[in-house]
């Protein structure tokens, strides 16, 4: 074999290294979410898109809508990540309007509710 060249035994470790990299693409708009996102521009956000129906502030008040949890009950879920609520956001829900928000949006709004932890 020449120099250079992995063997068989150097494939497992390449598909390895090819997986992470696409998670790693894959999730760097989610790591960004939390790195970058304004936790003031996701009140704003916040405020203008989903008071109506959640409360959103850190208050122990009650949502407008009694089948809407509150922004901290959300941030309180054990487990939940920027990952979790990226999903949460992308996914339509029967009882919920389906608002579409930009990338940047979305990273704020994260940003603000992770904060409530």
């Amino acid at each position: 074999m020449r120099r250079g060249q992995g063997g068989p035994a150097a494939l497992p470790a390449m598909a390895a290294v090819a997986v992470a990299l696409m998670l790693s693409a894959l999730s760097a708009p989610i790591a960004s979410a939390q790195q970058f996102g304004s936790r003031t521009r996701g009140l704003e956000t916040a405020r203008q898109l989903c008071s109506e129906c959640h409360a959103i502030e850190n208050n122990n008040a009650r949502s407008p809508n009694p089948d809407a949890p509150t922004f901290p009950t959300i941030a309180a879920v054990p487990g939940m990540t920027a990952l979790a609520l990226t999903a949460a956001l992308n996914t339509s829900h029967r009882s919920m309007p389906n608002i579409v928000l930009s990338r940047e949006e979305q990273a704020n709004l994260i940003a603000y509710i992770l904060s409530l932890k």
